[in-house]
């Protein structure tokens, strides 16, 4: 029964590392979208007429 609790822990726990790198990857993708993309309205920003 404990080795197949331990077999068990130990996939979770390589499932929970790959979600955590995943993760990761995702975010710094989308702060750095964020940035370009506030980047280009300030730079567009003059465009603007009222």
């Amino acid at each position: 029964m404990n080795e197949k609790v331990y077999k068990t822990m130990g996939s979770i726990g390589g499932w929970n590392i790959a979600f955590g790198i995943i993760l990761i990857v995702v975010g710094v993708t989308m702060g750095v979208m964020q940035i370009i993309h506030g980047g280009r309205l300030l730079h567009d920003k003059k465009d603007i007429t009222f």
